[in-house]
């Protein structure tokens, strides 16, 4: 129990050298709400369609990947396989939310510690395509909201210096910064969404009245910053923004994620080695990116530890969080087959020079 009411469950298959360490393969329990009446079938009773597509919240995010971590490593006992590195399984709640009560305090407890993690593995995307998608390294999501305070007064007359005047120009930098990153990657086409910075006003408060002109109003943005990004730098371009709408514009962060760090994928690292060898002799055709939104993965990347995020769900339209959420069991299937193949190459990777 991380937190009062928040569980994590660990399950382990210990290795034959348990002094190396270990791999992690990570999922949330958790999953969001549903809108039911925009659902086709029941979204809590799992239907299975004439096609073979299983719809129900969770099938691609993510109890798909925790039943396909489960199944793979049964085969394998079931073969009688054993492996040098110990392998954990991780369930941890809160994800959903921003996982503040559940993996951001896990990876701090000496429960965490005691993992040994060497190399992590947790939730990706569905791919439309043939290709499967790999995520190297996150976004840093940073929510700020911005107050302009300004000259209160009657709803009749020209008042000077508003904080609706001020709020005016707010957005309008605001907006415009996020229409150039838009076109941005509109325009090159190797570009993914992970690559640009995203900017979305969510929440706009002020006024009390028809007939008053507020003296406070209030703006939300959510932001997501690729790890390219000097955040320092992008720090100081909001502060522009704002020096430049007036006195009385003050910002502040309901969130603030400042760690960029990302997994090497590099041949010469024997986790991705390990990793890309086996989606190679399995004809996998990757795509690496930075994923757009934010995984659990960024708090185990922020102890210094290596994370991929993968979800073997190819030729699967992405339904996160979408009415009629869905996934096909022979891409299911396979998927396990995907993970058993991964745990044994990544599992018999070679002691490291760190690991003596």
């Amino acid at each position: 129990q991380v937190c009062q009411g928040r569980v994590v469950l660990i399950l382990t298959w210990q290795g034959t050298n348990p002094r190396l360490r270990s791999i992690l393969l990570n999922s949330h329990t958790d999953v969001v709400p549903v809108f039911e009446e925009h659902w086709t079938y029941p979204p809590f009773e799992a239907v299975k369609d004439s096609q073979g597509n299983i719809y129900a919240r969770g099938a691609q995010d993510m109890k798909c990947v925790s039943i396909q971590y489960l199944e793979a490593i049964r085969r394998l006992k079931a073969e009688g396989k054993s492996f040098a590195r110990t392998i954990h399984l991780t369930f941890v709640p809160d994800e959903e939310v921003g996982g503040h009560k559940g993996m951001e305090m896990f990876v701090q407890r000496p429960e965490f510690k005691a993992l040994n993690v060497g190399f992590a593995m947790d939730e990706g995307l569905a791919s439309p395509s043939d290709t499967f998608s790999v995520f190297y390294g996150e976004r840093s999501p940073w929510w700020i909201k911005v107050k302009c305070m300004g000259s209160p007064g009657h709803g009749s007359r020209f008042i000077s210096n508003t904080a609706a005047e001020k709020m005016h120009k707010v957005i309008n930098s605001f907006l415009a910064f996020r229409e150039s990153e838009k076109q941005r990657l509109k325009s090159d086409s190797s570009l993914t969404l992970g690559d640009v910075t995203s900017l979305n006003m969510t929440m706009l408060e002020g006024g009390v009245s028809f007939n008053v002109v507020p003296s406070e109003m209030a703006a939300s943005f959510d932001i997501r910053i690729p790890p390219t990004v000097d955040l320092k730098a992008f720090e100081e371009q909001v502060a522009t923004w704002c020096r430049g709408a007036g006195d009385g514009v003050t910002y502040e962060f309901h969130q603030k994620c400042m760690d960029q760090h990302i997994t090497s994928t590099e041949e010469s690292d024997p986790w991705w080695k390990a990793f890309s060898g086996v989606c190679k002799d399995m004809k996998l055709q990757l795509k690496l990116e930075i994923f757009p939104a934010a995984t659990d993965s960024r708090y185990i990347r922020a102890v210094r530890h290596p994370a991929i995020g993968f979800s073997p769900m190819n030729r699967t339209p992405v339904l996160l969080h979408d009415h009629n959420e869905f996934l096909n069991e022979q891409v299911f299937l396979r998927g396990i087959e995907i993970y058993a193949r991964l745990l044994t190459a990544l599992a018999s990777v070679p002691p490291l020079p760190a690991e003596g």
